[in-house]
């Protein structure tokens, strides 16, 4: 049996995965082990976790791939410098001698770290270097059901690539075309979350959340000013209002000056109507250039399957429209789209290409994403005694119907079972649910349990064969990546009054039968819900549609603002404490927050640093 090791790290989002004879065990990120929301530091917890899962010593391991290769991405940096002199001395002084006494001999680095972890492990060859950017094919058309696919992968950058297009056929892959940097729709749509007051390679999500409060007044001036966009969806960016190529900021005065206003200082300044124009002009833009770009690989390559990688790949309102197009008949998107994912990618790479095995069975290989760790029932007891936590074990049989009841009853539920997801969003294993036909529920997830802005959408978790009837969607979405709209005769009806109103006036006006998860443009992020992936979870969620004729639940991260996705008992209990939650459910057992002590009760809002 042949093992592979997969590790990304050092930018953000480090993770570990791991192979067997090309099958994926486990993967997992870094920060849910670290508790460091997007940890970019050396993934030893992570690789600590995929090694048990997989019954592995280090030294047991066939071969280990890191995602991206340091010596291009150094020579990047140092061509950018050198390009762009005098400008960009300052970042260039900071960052070289970094480079110079760590990153460029990152491959001992690596070793080092990895000796650490393992003092038996000794084969530094056993190391290899993948690409960045086909690191992050690699994991969207392996795991993939095709045969044959077209690999879209847009991000903020790579080694030199911002955007590639790949084809992939049975076991080989290769890069067709690409963009380089600076030129790079992340960095645009980074640029944006940085001037909106948002942090960068964290803050993306939320410019697309507040993208429905606005209009996008600027979309042409962006157009115009900021890009050279030609009909096929490559471009240019005009450097001149940017400053993330040799600064230690993405935008610049002059980008300030074309729109009229200042960067948002968040400790100072609300958000306004402005920023809301500005994101809804961002994200047509976004959505603009991957349609070019989508609609002109579909015609040249002649393929119907599409695969998504990247970072941009987790714009789930870009993805529903490319789905709806209509020029791919299936498109099949990496959970794990941004750089974790490329751990996972490097890993399934090397098996492929560099050791020329072949790819069987096509179906998705991601196993719902359910490759991060779970717990058995006496361990699970045991940390709950250990926590002075009131608990009732019940039934497996028990579960659904119990829950569903108290779901229905609008109570709020942390749900932990099975295995954690790997990626971004809570599928079910680490979650929260609650009631979507609840009015107010939106306002009180955000507020009470979440303590973050009341303009974030919350995710409908849906049975499969439902979808089509509560959603425009009859597709598979079980990684939550598509975004669809309320079927027409599930939404409500505006008033013209409520038609005027603007911004974050919207947010109160009730939009369908489900209005806890209906964004204001009457869209909504749909996770399908597989019995064959997720059994306990669909017999909740039927449970609940035989109390309430509604195959819909709330589904949002089991965590706060600012903390990584909850891993551990502990992390569960202390959030579960620290918020409103009204129950918490491990596996068999359930707690109910009224019969907790007290003195367990714990502030959390101060304890995660705000993202």
């Amino acid at each position: 049996m042949t093992s592979i090791l997969g590790i990304s790290a050092f930018f953000h989002d480090s993770a570990a995965a791991i192979i067997q004879d090309g099958e994926i065990i486990a993967a997992a990120q870094e920060e849910r082990f670290s508790r460091k929301k997007h940890d970019p530091g050396f993934p030893a917890k992570a690789v600590n976790y995929v090694l048990k899962e997989s019954k592995l010593k280090l030294n047991q391991v066939d071969h280990i791939v890191f995602f991206e290769k340091p010596f291009l991405k150094f020579e990047r940096l140092l061509e950018t410098y050198v390009a762009m002199a005098p400008f960009g001395f300052k970042q260039f002084s900071l960052s070289m001698p970094i480079w110079l006494r760590e990153k460029l001999f990152q491959k001992k680095f690596i070793f080092d770290k990895l000796v650490e972890l393992d003092e038996t492990f000794k084969d530094i060859n056993k190391l290899k270097f993948s690409e960045h950017h086909l690191s992050h094919a690699a994991s969207a058309f392996y795991p993939s059901p095709f045969e044959e696919a077209i690999v879209l992968t847009l991000d903020g950058v790579g080694e030199w690539a911002t955007t590639t297009v790949a084809l992939g056929k049975g076991n080989n892959l290769q890069i067709l075309k690409e963009i380089h940097f600076p030129h790079s729709l992340g960095l645009l749509y980074s640029a944006f979350t940085y001037y909106t007051g948002f942090k960068v390679n964290s803050g993306e999500y939320k410019v697309m959340g507040l993208a429905p409060y606005g209009k996008p007044k600027f979309k042409d001036l962006i157009i115009k000013e900021l890009m050279d966009l030609k009909d096929d969806g490559s471009f240019k960016l005009n450097m001149k209002y940017f400053n993330y190529a040799t600064g230690l900021t993405m935008t610049n005065k002059k980008f300030s000056n074309l729109f009229g206003q200042p960067v948002r200082d968040p400790k100072k300044d609300l958000l306004n109507d402005f920023h809301m124009d500005i994101a809804s002009s961002v994200q047509a833009v976004t959505e603009e250039i991957v349609l070019r770009l989508t609609r002109n690989i579909a015609e040249e390559y002649k393929i119907k399957n599409l695969c998504l990688a990247g970072g941009v790949a987790l714009n789930c309102v870009a993805n529903g429209k490319i789905l709806k197009e209509k020029y791919f008949d299936n498109i099949w998107i990496q959970p794990a789209a941004g750089d974790a994912g490329g751990s996972l990618g490097a890993a399934l790479d090397y098996w492929h290409r560099e050791l020329k095995k072949p790819r069987e069975n096509f179906k998705d290989k991601m196993k719902g994403a359910y490759l991060g760790p779970r717990y058995d029932d006496d361990f699970i007891e045991k940390k709950l005694k250990s926590l002075r936590a009131e608990y009732k074990k019940i039934s497996p049989a028990e579960i659904s119907p119990l829950v569903a009841k108290e779901l229905a009853n609008s109570k709020t539920v942390g749900w932990f079972q099975g295995r954690m997801e790997f990626g971004p969003r809570a599928l079910g294993g680490r979650s929260i649910l609650a009631d979507p036909r609840s009015e107010k529920m939106q306002k009180e997830l955000n507020l009470k349990i979440k303590f973050r802005e009341s303009f974030r959408p919350f995710a409908p978790s849906v049975l499969r064969e439902d979808v089509s009837e509560w959603f425009d969607l009859d597709y598979d979405s079980p990684y939550m990546l598509l975004v669809s709209e309320v079927k027409k005769s599930k939404q409500v009806k505006m008033s013209d009054d409520d038609k005027n109103l603007f911004g974050i006036d919207k947010l109160n006006i009730k939009r369908s039968s489900i209005p806890a998860i209906t964004h204001v443009d009457y869209s909504a992020r749909i996770q399908t819900v597989h019995k064959e992936t997720n059994p306990r979870y669909y017999n909740l969620i039927n449970e609940f549609k035989q109390l309430t004729n509604c195959p819909v639940l709330v589904n949002t991260s089991f965590n706060v603002r600012g903390e990584p996705i909850v891993c551990s008992i502990e992390d569960a209990f202390n959030c579960f404490m620290g918020t409103n939650l009204d129950l918490l459910v491990i596996e068999n057992f359930i707690l109910f927050k009224n019969q907790q002590n007290t003195t367990l009760i714990k502030d959390y809002k101060s304890k995660f640093e705000l993202d």
